[in-house]
């Protein structure tokens, strides 16, 4: 974040800025953005220095299966949405939303501490970079998946995963879970919740069961990466995916992202702190609009904008 964009009280209620996770890329992200916009382009051109390699040209052109690695998925998705926050700072200038908290969804925490100052871009993306081959290669040995369960409460689902050996990976609203186990476990989960009333069970296009203990490994290999990665004490509060609840210092970061591979994204909760906070307009930055769509369903009274491409540029402009 620039310093001219350090939180300060807004005149009529309180702005976040929202990041997605992976699972939102696809080909040609983000390229007219960094057609347009001289600010994205060196977003582009920093995470390609920072990896020692031409990962702009793979977001823009792909080709797709190389894209969708967990390994390139990842640092693809943080270009994409620092470029797009950049972009429209570039345009507003004076004018830019000023945040009162940033929040990112799993992979999306990292963007969003790049937005508060906690993390530069460079380090950001080599911290992703080593984040996804950690979890590939977690996934490769420990076999798992993840499935999205669609009209179920909380409770039910726990008591299944309890049964099961599966676990709640990401509560993303009330009733949209999603569930991570190994392939026995997903199996018979889908299966019991399926008859206790489950509108859908939806299988995830993912390598591994992300935010479970089958993620142990690469929490492992993924905290020597962190230690060695600078962190700053964030200028606005970031609400973390553990807790759903405001990071205000470098340690709390630390421990946070020590803690997010193996634990629930606490997304829902993060929504309604933010809501009760006084949240009145929510910015998602990236490509995508499901945290948008997550917002809009939780807390209607909240305006949401999405800035992925030029043309929710101009829209969010006005």
């Amino acid at each position: 974040m620039n310093e001219a964009m350090q939180a300060t009280e807004p005149s009529v209620g309180k702005v976040a800025f929202l990041f997605p996770g992976q699972g939102t890329q696809q080909v040609a992200m983000g390229r007219d953005l960094a057609e347009a916009s001289p600010a994205a382009r060196q977003v582009f051109e920093e995470v390609d220095e920072a990896l020692h390699c031409n990962m702009s040209k793979l977001i823009f052109e792909g080709p797709e299966p190389e894209l969708l690695k967990t390994s390139n998925a990842q640092p693809a998705i943080l270009a994409v949405s620092i470029a797009a926050l950049r972009a429209l700072w570039e345009k507003q200038g004076d004018k830019f939303p000023i945040p009162d908290f940033v929040a990112g969804h799993s992979l999306g925490e990292f963007s969003a501490l790049v937005a508060a100052g906690a993390l530069d871009l460079a380090d950001a993306a080599k911290l992703v970079r080593a984040r996804g081959n950690a979890m590939q290669q977690a996934s490769e040995t420990v076999p798992g998946g993840m499935a999205a369960i669609l009209g179920l409460d909380e409770l039910t689902v726990e008591e299944v995963c309890q049964e099961t050996g599966a676990q709640i990976a990401n509560i993303n609203a009330p009733d949209q879970i999603i569930i991570a186990g190994d392939r026995l476990a997903m199996a018979q989960a889908i299966d019991l919740l399926t008859a206790r009333g489950a509108k859908r069970a939806i299988a995830l296009q993912v390598a591994g069961a992300f935010h479970s203990k089958h993620m142990g490994l690469a929490a492992a290999a993924f905290t020597e990466a962190l230690n060695a990665t600078p962190l700053h004490t964030p200028k606005v509060p970031v609400i973390a995916n553990v807790v759903a609840w405001p990071l205000n210092s470098a340690n709390e970061v630390r421990y946070a992202l020590q803690k997010q591979l193996v634990s629930c994204v606490q997304w829902h909760r993060s929504v309604q702190y933010m809501n009760t906070a006084g949240v009145a307009k929510a910015y998602e930055f990236g490509p995508g609009r499901v945290l948008s769509n997550l917002m809009k369903r939780a807390t209607p009274n909240v305006r949401t904008f999405n800035v992925s491409d030029v043309s929710s540029l101009q829209a969010t402009l006005g």
